[in-house]
């Protein structure tokens, strides 16, 4: 299963207010694995940065002024996205602005129901307590000594670890044992995973007294006991 952890940072809060998207950043899991692919861009939202959301992240309009605007990033980050599910910290905030800017080029929009909101998760799992992501990473242990300032791809590498947590521990699938292979687009794990045969097959836990005494057991249940048709096929 391949996720999208995903992350924005903005002018503002309403985009039919003229905020923009100024800078995004996802990761992309397989199998709740980090593979290592990422989309990072900064974007220039074509206006004034307010005080308020500079405050925030830290991006302003100097530094912005020679990005890209989101009408030549959307595709490429269409493509990274796919199919995949989108998992978001407070998910309404980023879709809605996402789906704002793919509207005003005229492009699909991404369907709510493919985004997964942590902070939905959080709040239903641990009821009353802080849910922000500052408070989770307490929570859960984690660094996130590095984020002074909001950022889109930062943040996003801390959600997905907080994602983890949240849907039940750094291996809730046994993904770790599961061996990579290289494909073009980058270490993708193999689905296709089986366990080898033991080259040496385990000794029995049973002593031969306890071997006798079951056999007398089963013989006195006569021919048709399916002990006797389990010894038969392990003999074949």
């Amino acid at each position: 299963m391949r996720e999208i952890v995903l992350d924005t940072e903005t002018t503002g809060f309403e985009p039919e207010a003229g905020d923009r998207i100024v800078e995004i950043g996802a990761i992309e899991l397989f199998n709740h694995m980090p593979t290592g692919r990422k989309f990072h861009k900064y974007i220039n939202p074509q206006r004034a940065m307010p005080q308020e959301a500079f405050a925030v992240h830290g991006l302003g309009d100097e530094f912005l002024q020679d990005k890209p605007l989101f009408a030549e990033i959307a595709e490429e980050l269409l493509e990274f996205i796919g199919d995949a599910m989108l998992v978001i910290h407070n998910a309404a905030f980023d879709m809605k602005f996402l789906n704002a800017e793919l509207g005003w080029l005229k492009l699909p929009n991404l369907p709510w129901e493919r985004a997964v909101d942590t902070l939905a998760i959080a709040r239903q799992k641990f009821p009353g307590a802080p849910a922000s992501l500052d408070a989770l990473c307490r929570r859960f242990a984690i660094d996130n000594s590095a984020r002074t300032l909001h950022g889109a791809l930062l943040d996003s590498e801390i959600l997905a670890e907080v994602y983890l947590e949240l849907i039940g521990g750094r291996q809730p699938d046994l993904t770790l044992s599961v061996t990579q292979t290289r494909s073009e687009g980058g270490q993708v794990p193999r689905q296709n995973w089986r366990p080898e045969p033991r080259s040496n097959p385990l000794p029995s836990r049973l002593t031969p007294e306890e071997q006798a005494a079951h056999r007398a057991f089963v013989d006195q249940m006569g021919e048709a006991a399916l002990w006797n048709k389990s010894d038969q096929a392990s003999a074949r």
